[in-house]
């Protein structure tokens, strides 16, 4: 699979730049450790929206009063039936050999995580796909429907699976770990840099790798990193990378040397010691001993972005030693005084990749547009990288997709994007025109009833006492109105769009055309909620879907 080639040419060219510090690796094995969010929902409850049986969110509904404001469920006790179901869920992944660790709130209601310890990563992936299935069996035990999409509730914070991915050797070493010696160090920054320089040179890729249209809705949205990648390190070590920015090029002298061992490279155990700073806003972070992929759906199968990340790096890698190599042939450097003046350019190329600020917010958009990052907030803009002219050399140059393979992948992964959104479309359509508007017509039809019963009590004086009946009647008809007439438009654009050869084109016409309309139609019957009898209101209510456990 593609996946365990790209694991494959990690092995073979850590390896080889591994012997530049230590003859006896002779393999590099890439480690994730995933964090899988989900909600658990009342099965019940969950049965009785069509949104959420047919597309695993829900389509339209009011905000409840209370959300995630007090962070009382995130900082609360695991409710009782939801640990009843997680330590049932524990023992069937025990009985599996899924080596799950930790189970907590997360900041939503009835939102929560899992996550084990971290192993090699294609066993990894594995683990998370058969973990996937499993939950959901365990569920129906216990009356729960699990909700994987990114973004189920609006309102309230979505879910993610955060990728913490590392390298090991068959020596017992961590590549992304500083070590007790100005060596190891140096080996530890050898990574670290050749890391952040593959990113920052496939940042479009990267993106692509986590592209979904469940996904879409979660990506910048104030909960979760924005669609712009950038990398995160913390003060201290960027502190260190400055330091080696001014390294001398060429030959370095003894004192310079002396300095950089000592004051610099061997001062970074003790640094990341105490660098507990962490930025939740950042896509791509590094934590002390690995980095920290943060942008992952958490419906995603780990292989896709781990597939990229790892082909990446080795590409980066190879290129790295291939430099090394010939700063040492061509100019005389010694081994360590030609990787220092290669990692002080990888430093001064990958900068504008590095980001410590907010990333939530619009200054950091204009900053990253002035740095020359992509910013493809939509699936089919970002998927377009998979099959860029770079993109297809790196795959073909490391033997872990063809070209074939890679077009092939793209229009599998476009189609998907359409379909998801088709389906969204049509039960969106169905929801708003033979639940909502039959209930808000029902309504109004009493509230019709009412007006007429106090004009024939009050006569000419019925306006006085009919006043906000006739005002609900005139604004529910308004907003039947518009959900009718955008509907209409959102199936005449999806016809459109259904009739369009070109997958790429028909993706566009969906994203742009088609989605945009979903808005509007859920606007209208948002407020249809608030105005119409509860009694009568046919959909459970967000207050019942996040309070009920």
């Amino acid at each position: 699979t593609p996946l365990l080639r790209a694991l494959q040419a990690i092995d073979n060219a850590a390896v080889e730049v591994c012997k530049y510090f230590d003859k006896n690796v002779k393999k590099v094995n890439a480690s994730l450790g995933w964090e899988q969010e989900y909600f658990l929902i009342d099965r019940g409850l969950a049965a009785s929206r069509p949104d959420i049986q047919l597309t695993g969110r829900t389509l339209l509904g009011h905000s409840s009063a209370k959300g995630q404001q007090l962070d009382d469920h995130y900082f609360g006790t695991i409710p009782n039936r939801a640990m009843q179901y997680m330590r049932d869920l524990e023992t069937e992944c025990m009985l599996l050999g899924i080596p799950v660790k930790t189970r907590h709130n997360e900041v939503a209601p009835n939102q929560f995580e899992l996550a084990p310890v971290y192993d090699e990563a294609n066993l990894a992936v594995d683990h998370n796909s058969l973990l996937m299935d499993v939950m959901d069996k365990v569920a129906e035990r216990h009356d729960f429907k699990v909700l994987f999409h990114e973004k189920p509730f609006a309102g309230v914070n979505g879910s993610g699976k955060h990728n913490n991915w590392s390298l090991s050797t068959n020596t017992g070493v961590n590549l992304l770990g500083p070590g007790k010696t100005p060596m190891s160090n140096l080996q530890f920054l050898t990574f670290f840099i050749n890391t952040i320089k593959a990113v920052h040179d496939n940042e479009e890729l990267v993106r692509a790798s986590i592209a979904s249209a469940s996904n879409d809705h979660r990506l910048g949205a104030n909960e979760a990193p924005p669609a712009i990648i950038s990398v995160f390190i913390g003060e201290q070590l960027t502190n260190v990378l400055d330091e080696l920015q001014n390294v001398t090029n060429g030959k370095l002298s003894p004192e310079e040397k002396t300095d950089l061992k000592l004051n610099v490279v061997g001062k970074i155990p003790e640094i990341l010691l105490d660098n507990t700073d962490r930025n939740r806003t950042s896509p791509f972070a590094f934590t002390g001993n690995k980095f920290e992929f943060r942008a992952v759906g958490s419906t995603a199968n780990c292989a896709n972005p781990m597939t990229v990340l790892n082909t990446i790096v080795a590409n980066q890698l190879i290129e790295f030693k291939k430099e090394v190599d010939n700063l040492i042939d061509t100019k005389g450097l010694k081994k360590d005084e030609a990787i220092f003046n290669i990692l002080r350019e990888y430093i001064k190329k990958s900068k504008n990749i590095l980001f410590e600020g907010n990333g939530y917010g619009e200054a950091w958009e204009k900053e990253a547009k002035k740095r020359g990052l992509s910013n493809h907030k939509t699936t089919p803009e970002a998927l377009k990288a998979k099959v860029s002219k770079k993109t297809i050399k790196i795959f073909e140059d490391l033997g872990v997709l063809n070209k074939v393979e890679s077009l092939s992948r793209y229009e599998i992964e476009m189609e998907e994007y359409v379909l998801h959104i088709q389906i969204e479309g049509r039960v969106l359509g169905d929801i708003a025109r033979n639940h909502v508007v039959p209930t808000a017509v029902r309504y109004q039809n009493m509230l019709i009833e009412n007006v007429k019963g106090l004009k024939e009590i009050y006569g000419k004086d019925f306006k006085k006492f009919a006043k906000q009946q006739m005002t609900l009647i005139e604004e529910i008809s308004g907003h039947i109105e518009a959900i009718n007439s955008n509907v209409t438009k959102m199936t005449n654009e999806r016809k459109t769009a259904n009739h369009i050869e070109d997958i790429e084109k028909k993706a566009d016409a969906y994203c742009n055309k088609v989605k945009p309309l979903f808005n509007e139609i859920r606007y209208h019957c948002d407020k249809l909620e608030l105005l119409v009898d509860d009694e009568l209101w046919p959909l459970t209510k967000y207050r019942e879907l996040l309070f009920t456990n």
